[in-house]
């Protein structure tokens, strides 16, 4: 399943009308079709009323109303639209002709809103007219559901962002391939249940790769197999490096996750200092001492011994330090295998090797997946946040592809690229809003990875199980209750539903 910026769509558009001549009003009227459909499955009696605006998004909205019209429905039109596309006017007349009435605002009780008022070209903040008709709609939820066409009014298409008010949907019914706003930014929040309509749109052949959504059939083929005739070394050795006098939780789950990951072996190295206190707390993992009393000191003969294991997570808990940033420009010198920079190990290379990461990366000798938040992204890169938010899908794209790497940028919804493909990954949260939650990530990436998963295929299977696994969890806990240690308790869980 594709996830499309606006770009790709108005593409994808142009070349089914323009390329396989299929005219714009037929795609109009199976969208309209589309909704009119969902609209009776989610209000299977009562009065419906489509809220359309004077674009595309409103001339679905006024085929919709004149299609349930035609199955027997008691249907209402409000639109003000000074301006209208060609193809709405169209159907707006057709309304008409048919009967259909027009009103300038909500003016009774319905069981459902058909929001048609604005699309996914929509950006900024609406106007004072429009924010009228979207309170007046979003102060009935509740009592009734609201079905919004493609996105929510008010939602930017691009990257999710709500500048003020917009509409809050049960549910959003995406034409043609689900789009990038619904997921990102405040979309998630205004979307509700996110579901596709296939109108016939066909995306073009492009030299650049359309995001996919992963789901269970996505993790499925991507998965490492296991085969009866094995042993340990089939399945590799993963290298956890982590953890602090202050921060000793980090280290003990990113293990924890990664020995509920596949791995053969999994080594958790820990400054020296700290060792003791992981004795027989993770029975299976080999502990192995690193320079350090609370806090790790810089060895390369040290970090000799990570050279063989097939996947390093490296940073996570180890506090930010000259010494960190060191070790992982080390790694990414000397080490071949596939290494996972995350939390404090990009934050000493964000303070102390920023004006050699450009180099660094360029010459590094190792798959590498970095596994930034919002935050820790603007810290590396040096753009602000609401930069980054605004950027939608390109962003981490834009980075990976001039760095040679893959970034996994963490959020509600999370992407990961390697600068030519985009994997999107909506499973997971708000539990997930906790300390700890990107230490197992990186652990099940790890695992992931010393199975054989590249770092790009190890973050998008490792973003998906790491949500799943606290979707499943949620079950029993809530979220507000759900903790790091839940999540992987829910890992084989995830695994099984997965298999």
């Amino acid at each position: 399943m594709y996830v499309l910026t606006n770009k790709q769509m108005r593409a994808a558009d142009e070349y089914t009308i323009k390329g396989l001549g299929i005219p714009s009003l037929t795609l109009m009227e199976r969208a309209g079709i589309a909704l009119a459909d969902e609209a009776e499955e989610m209000s299977p009696f009562g009065k419906i009323v489509c809220v359309c605006g004077g674009g595309n998004n409103g001339g679905d909205g006024f085929v919709c109303a004149r299609i349930l019209r035609e199955r027997g429905r008691t249907v209402e039109v409000v639109f003000y639209a000074e301006k209208q596309s060609s193809d709405c006017k169209v159907n707006m007349e057709k309304w008409l002709a048919q009967g259909g009435l027009i009103t300038p605002r909500l003016l009774g009780e319905y069981n459902l809103i058909v929001d048609c008022l604005y699309g996914t070209g929509f950006h900024g903040a609406l106007s004072e007219k429009d924010v009228r008709t979207v309170e007046e709609m979003n102060a009935r939820r509740g009592r009734i559901k609201i079905l919004s066409a493609d996105i929510p009014s008010g939602v930017c298409g691009e990257n999710g962002l709500a500048d003020g008010v917009a509409v809050c949907a049960d549910r959003t019914l995406c034409i043609g391939e689900i789009k990038a706003g619904v997921l990102l930014g405040d979309g998630r929040d205004f979307a509700g249940e996110i579901k596709r309509a296939d109108i016939g749109i066909t995306l073009p052949e492009t030299e650049q790769t359309y995001a996919r959504l992963m789901t269970k059939e996505e993790c499925a083929a991507m998965l490492p197999k296991r085969k009866k005739n094995s042993h340990k070394g089939t399945y590799g050795r993963a290298a956890i490096v982590a953890g602090s006098e202050q921060y000793t939780g980090a280290a003990y789950l990113s293990a924890a996750a990664c020995l509920r990951s596949g791995a053969g072996y999994t080594a958790l190295f820990v400054p020296k200092g700290i060792l003791p206190w992981y004795v027989l707390k993770l029975p299976e993992a080999l502990l192995k001492p690193l320079n350090g009393g609370g806090m790790y000191e810089f060895n390369a003969k040290t970090m000799e011994e990570l050279l063989p294991y097939d996947s390093v997570a490296y940073g996570m808990g180890m506090g930010v330090s000259k010494a960190v940033a060191e070790g992982a420009a080390w790694l990414m010198e000397h080490y071949s295998g596939k290494l996972i920079l995350d939390a404090d190990g990009l934050n000493s290379l964000a303070v102390y090797k920023k004006d050699e990461l450009q180099k660094l990366f360029k010459n590094k000798k190792c798959d590498v997946l970095l596994t930034p938040h919002v935050k820790e992204f603007s810290r590396l890169t040096g753009m602000e946040i609401e930069e980054i938010l605004a950027g939608g899908l390109t962003v981490a794209k834009e980075f990976a592809k001039s760095h040679g790497v893959s970034v996994l940028l963490k959020g509600a919804v999370s992407t990961v690229t390697d600068g030519d493909k985009i994997a999107v990954i909506s499973t997971g949260n708000s539990g997930q809003a906790k300390g700890g939650s990107g230490d197992v990530l990186s652990g099940v990436i790890a695992g992931l990875c010393a199975m054989g998963a590249s770092a790009y295929d190890g973050g998008a299977l490792g973003g998906y199980i790491a949500g799943r696994a606290a979707e499943l969890a949620a079950v029993e806990y809530g979220e507000y209750s759900l903790l790091a240690t839940d999540v992987i308790a829910y890992l084989g869980g995830t695994f099984l539903e997965i298999q």
